[in-house]
């Protein structure tokens, strides 16, 4: 199919699936099959990217189309430049199909708390009006429903907790998050500044592995990119250990095999392990004792960062102001910042700045990041390769012991309807990240992959977690658990 003629399948998705809710912003349809036309005339050798349609979730800077981040607050807010990474992809060809749906500020686990509605998700496409709505994960639901319905060949996410995996679990999608500093987060609207991540939504592995190809570069503008040295070593290490997927040695998490595990999924979970230990991997049971408190160290240092975060948005410096005056109540800014963000986003500023306060910051916020610590010190006990960040210490490991991956699913439960979530608790939704919030605070490279065990069974997210900085391997064995 000529690039044109897949612009145009898409936007005329784009027109059958609205009611999904996937994009906020749309790119004007004639440019962009301007664009793809051109794509297909152009004499140049034609890279990857070149004439593809690629969403960017909404909190991802773009200087021709509003960012949001599904806020009230930015409702109006149009960024003067581009993101790193959507600067980069526009210098390989992509097109930008829009800006996707999302949780207001990447806060969400089902991309309902959005001030342009919720995202919604069928899983029987070409029957969607007659069935009930699922969630289709958050907080980068959108972007998700968007690949998942053929809205657009690939999308941006940002992953904080599994904002990316979950949403691709849920959709039946590619969601791969890299290792913490390798994409630039210039431009991309902070949530967590030490835990958020760009990703990538595909419908598979071998087409996110091409967009991570061109996205991961350093930058020198973003504080947080990893330097060039640590790079060239991560790289000089996975190619003289680019033979592993031949023979991996896979490791299961134990104390991942919780009892809110739903049945189905633990079936599949055992199925596919079998399937692999027949195709001649090897399969170690491991422990990372910490996870257990992983979950409740995320959801203190998360909301304290976006307490920070979120502190200058009040109607002057940054986001829209409410009509009439403000304060008058005695504190400043309350009228602008209480029409503003919704519940869920005032939820956690109110739980971070408790956790920041002088009374609890030793028992919660500090403890919280000792608990981090241990988080990353069990999976760097777990993988055969060093942490490449901790150079001048000395590996306990060597090649010969240790595991090359992690195989879990990506959540514990499969997607809900969207009607239950009105009766569901936060607590109860802060649950769906109990598998993918250990690899992000560790800040490893992750992926969650679509498999299908069963006929009759709708595919089921199971991820990859590997070494820091090991995000071809994790890349490759997606792409070896696909062609099972």
């Amino acid at each position: 199919m000529s690039l044109l003629r897949a612009a145009e399948s898409c936007i005329s998705k784009q027109r059958s699936y609205k009611a999904l809710n996937a994009f906020i912003n749309l790119s004007d349809k004639h440019a962009v099959l301007r664009q793809a036309e051109h794509a297909d005339t152009d004499t140049i050798a034609a890279r990857p990217l070149h004439g593809r349609l690629i969403g960017i979730k909404d909190n991802i800077c773009t200087s021709d189309l509003p960012t949001t981040s599904a806020s009230g607050i930015l409702k109006n807010f149009t960024s003067p430049y581009d993101a790193t990474v959507v600067k980069i992809l526009r210098h390989a060809g992509a097109i930008v199909a829009g800006k996707t749906n999302m949780d207001e500020f990447g806060m969400g686990s089902h991309s309902v708390h959005s001030y342009f509605g919720p995202v919604a998700f069928a899983r029987d496409q070409k029957n969607e009006a007659s069935q009930e709505q699922l969630s289709a994960g958050g907080s980068s639901g959108g972007s998700a429903v968007a690949v998942a319905t053929g809205q657009c060949w690939a999308a941006l996410g940002t992953d904080t907790g599994g904002s990316v995996r979950l949403p691709a679990a849920y959709t039946g999608i590619v969601g791969f998050k890299p290792s913490y500093g390798l994409v630039s987060r210039w431009g991309v609207i902070a949530y967590a500044n030490s835990l958020d991540t760009v990703g990538v939504l595909a419908q598979d592995a071998t087409i996110a592995q091409e967009i991570f190809d061109e996205i991961n570069e350093y930058d020198d503008k973003d504080p947080t990119s990893l330097p060039k040295s640590t790079r060239a070593r991560i790289s000089e290490t996975s190619v003289q250990r680019s033979d592993r997927v031949s023979a991996l040695r896979i490791g299961v998490p134990l104390e991942y095999n919780i009892h809110e595990l739903q049945p189905d999924i633990r079936r599949a979970w055992s199925h596919l392990l079998r399937r692999l230990r027949e195709n001649g991997h090897s399969i170690q049971p491991v422990s990372l004792p910490t996870t257990k408190q992983a979950l409740s160290a995320y959801y203190v240092l998360a909301p304290a960062e976006a307490s920070s975060n979120l502190a200058k948005y009040d109607g002057v410096r940054y986001g829209s102001r409410a009509s009439g005056p403000d304060g008058a109540d005695g504190v400043l800014f309350s009228k602008t910042r209480g029409e503003g963000f919704g519940d869920e986003v005032k939820r956690r500023i109110l739980l971070g700045a408790y956790t920041l306060s002088a009374g609890a910051i030793d028992n919660y916020f500090i403890q919280a990041q000792k608990v981090r610590r241990l988080v990353q010190e069990d999976f760097d006990r777990t993988f055969s390769l060093p942490n490449p960040l901790k150079e001048n210490e000395v590996s306990s490991q060597c090649q010969n012991s240790g595991v090359d991956v992690l195989l879990s699913p990506s959540a514990p439960t499969r997607p809900p309807l969207l009607k239950s979530l009105e009766d569901q608790s936060p607590l109860d939704a802060y649950m769906n990240d109990v598998f993918t919030v250990p690899a992000s605070l560790a800040g490893l490279p992750a992926v969650s992959v679509p498999i299908k065990v069963v006929d009759h069974i709708a595919p089921f997210g199971f991820q990859i977690i590997g070494q820091y900085g090991d995000d071809s391997l994790v890349l490759q064995v997606a792409q070896l658990l696909e062609s099972l």
